[in-house]
C-alpha cells in the first residue's frame, strides 16, 4: 500500500474566529469553509504556544518548548534552536523514504551564533531533515528581508553583500530608518521596536545594509510560496512527500497582492486572510490535479492565535467591526488565555476520511508521531517526551483524544487543559498587554475555567473546586520532570 503523502498549512497569527466556517463575519474564505466541509473540522486543536517560534520548535520536533529555554521569540539573526541530534519530523520521514521540504516562513533560527549572509548559511532547514528549503529566515517583519533557498541567500549579487545588525542603535550611517526618515514610509510603525531599516516603504525590526538584489517583494511573496509549493508537489508526485508550507499571512506587516487589496472592508488583515484562503484553495486544486488527493493528508491550522496591533499603523483595529478574530475565546496571540492557543484546525483528506466534526483534544506536538503511525513506520523508533499518538483522533475515528495537554503563553507561561478544565497558575506580569490590546493571563490568583459552561473564561471559580486546582498543579509539575520551564509560577518554587 502507498505510503500518505503529509502536507502541513501552516498560518501566522490567525485566529480561531477568522474563517467564515469558524464564524468569521466579513472575511469570506470559500476554500477553507470547503476544505472543512469536504473534510474534518477541529474545535479543540491546541498550538503550544501562544507565540510563533516556540509553537513552530513543537511542530517539528514532538517536545513542548519550556524543554528548550531557547525557544523562545527569535531575533532575525538567531543561531538555529533544533539540536543537531534532535529528532524531527522532516527527519523522521526522510529517514522512511519521504521526499521532504519547507516553504515559507522558518523563525527557527539559521547558522551557529555568527550566520554568513554571504555565503553557506549552517545549519539550515537541510541539516534537520528537509531535502528542500525555501524560506524567509525569520518573520516579514524583521530583517534581513530575502529569501534563503537551499543554505544560501537566494539572488544575491557578490557586490552587494548583506550586513545585519540588531540592537537599540543604527550603525549604517546611510541606511535610512523609520525614525530617522518617516517621510520615507508608505507604513507607519506603532511601536519603537518596529522603527528600524525601512525596506519596501516599510520600517522593520533590526538594521541591513545591502543585498538589494536579494530583497523580497511583499506584494508577491505569497504566490512566490504558493508556485514554490506546487513545484515541490508536482517534483515529488511519483514518491511519497512531507511539505511544511508555512504561510506568511496574516503577520505584520499585512501586505497583500494587488488582486487581493480591498479584498473585504475589514481593512489589510481582512485582505491577506482572503489572500491566505485563496493560496490554500490553489493548493488543493494542484492536488486534485495531479491525482493525488485521496492520498494526501493536508492539515491546516496556525501557530497562535491573532493580534490586531502588532507594531503597525494598517488601522485593523478600527476595521476589524463586527469580526471577532478569536470568535468566543478569551485573549490572543501572547496571551495564556484560550485565544492564545487554541487555534483554527482542518484536516483534509478525501480518501481516508469521513466528513464531519470533531471536538478531540490534540496538540500540534502530537503530529509527530501521529505521521509515523499513518505512514505506519513505528518501527523506527519514537522516543518523543510529549508527542503523543492522535492518528485516530485526527481521522476523526477517536472522538476525545487526549486527556491533557499543556500550552504556554509568552515568556514560558504554561497552563493545562485538562477535560473541561483549564488552569492556569498565578505569574507575575501586567495583566493587559497596553500597546496591544490583549489580555495576557498573568494574576496574583490561581485561575480555573470550566470550559463546558464557560468558553469566555469570564469566571474563576478555583475557590469552588480546590480538589481540581491541587490535582491539576501536582499534574503540570509533574510534566515538567527534569526540564522545567524557564519561568516558573508561585505554585513551583525552587
Amino acid at each position: 500500500m502507498k505510503k500518505p503523502n503529509f502536507i502541513i498549512i501552516y498560518a501566522d497569527d490567525l485566529g480561531f474566529g477568522d474563517l467564515s466556517c469558524y464564524g468569521a463575519l466579513g472575511i469570506p474564505t470559500p476554500n477553507l469553509d470547503s476544505m472543512a466541509a469536504e473534510g474534518i473540522k477541529f474545535s479543540q486543536c491546541y498550538a503550544t504556544a501562544a507565540t510563533c517560534t516556540p509553537s513552530r520548535y513543537s511542530l517539528l520536533t514532538g517536545s513542548y518548548p519550556w524543554r528548550n529555554p531557547r525557544a523562545q521569540i527569535l531575533a532575525g539573526d538567531a543561531p538555529m534552536i533544533i539540536g543537531e541530534r534532535e529528532a524531527t519530523l522532516p527527519g523522521l520521514l526522510k529517514d522512511a523514504g519521504y521526499a521532504t521540504g519547507v516553504i515559507g516562513k522558518w523563525h527557527i533560527g539559521l547558522g551557529d551564533g555568527d550566520i554568513d549572509w554571504n555565503g553557506q548559511i549552517n545549519p539550515s532547514p537541510l541539516d534537520v531533515g528537509f531535502d528542500e528549503s525555501f524560506i524567509m529566515a525569520a518573520t516579514n517583519d524583521r530583517v534581513p528581508c530575502v529569501y534563503v533557498d537551499g543554505n544560501q541567500v537566494a539572488n544575491l549579487d557578490p557586490d552587494d553583500p548583506i550586513e545585519v545588525v540588531y540592537g537599540k542603535e543604527n550603525p549604517f550611517s546611510d541606511v535610512p530608518t523609520g525614525r530617522s526618515h518617516p517621510e520615507r514610509l508608505t507604513m507607519k510603525h506603532s511601536d519603537e521596536q518596529h522603527w528600524d531599516t525601512i525596506v519596501n516603504g516599510v520600517p522593520r525590526i533590526g538594521f541591513c545594509r545591502g543585498g538589494g538584489s536579494a530583497q523580497w517583494d511583499d506584494e508577491t511573496m505569497a504566490e512566490e510560496f504558493l508556485d514554490r509549493s506546487k513545484s515541490f508537489i508536482s517534483k515529488h508526485k511519483e514518491e511519497p512527500f512531507f511539505l511544511y508550507y508555512a504561510l506568511h499571512q496574516p503577520h505584520v506587516p499585512r501586505i497583500p497582492s494587488l488582486r487581493f487589496a480591498g479584498a473585504t472592508n475589514r481593512g489589510p488583515r481582512g485582505d491577506v486572510i482572503v489572500e491566505l484562503d485563496w493560496c490554500v484553495g490553489q493548493i488543493l486544486e494542484h492536488l486534485k490535479a495531479e491525482g493525488i488527493d485521496e492520498n494526501t493528508v493536508v492539515i491546516f491550522s496556525s501557530d497562535n492565535g491573532p493580534v490586531l496591533k502588532d507594531g503597525y499603523e494598517d488601522h485593523c483595529m478600527e476595521m476589524c467591526g463586527c469580526h471577532k478574530p478569536t470568535g468566543p475565546l478569551r485573549g490572543g496571540k501572547y496571551s495564556m488565555f484560550e485565544g492564545g492557543c487554541r487555534v483554527p484546525t482542518i484536516l483534509h483528506a478525501p480518501g481516508m476520511i469521513s466528513p464531519g466534526e470533531s471536538a478531540a483534544l490534540i496538540s500540534h506536538v502530537d503530529f509527530i508521531r501521529s505521521f509515523a503511525i499513518m505512514a505506519g513506520i513505528e518501527a523506527l523508533g519514537m522516543n518523543w517526551v510529549d508527542s503523543q499518538d492522535m492518528s485516530q483522533a485526527l481521522l476523526g475515528v477517536d472522538p476525545v483524544g487526549r486527556e491533557f495537554l499543556i500550552t504556554e503563553g509568552i515568556w514560558s507561561k504554561t497552563v493545562i487543559r485538562y477535560g473541561k478544565w483549564v488552569f492556569i497558575p498565578p505569574y507575575d506580569g501586567p495583566p493587559v498587554m497596553r500597546d496591544k490590546f490583549i489580555e495576557t493571563g498573568n494574576s496574583t490568583v490561581s485561575q480555573l475555567y470550566d470550559l463546558e459552561t464557560d468558553i469566555g473564561q469570564r469566571h474563576n471559580v478555583c475557590d469552588h473546586f480546590p480538589d481540581v486546582v491541587k490535582e491539576l498543579t501536582a499534574l503540570l509539575r509533574s510534566e515538567y520532570r527534569d526540564s522545567p520551564p524557564p519561568t516558573l509560577s508561585k505554585l513551583f518554587p525552587d
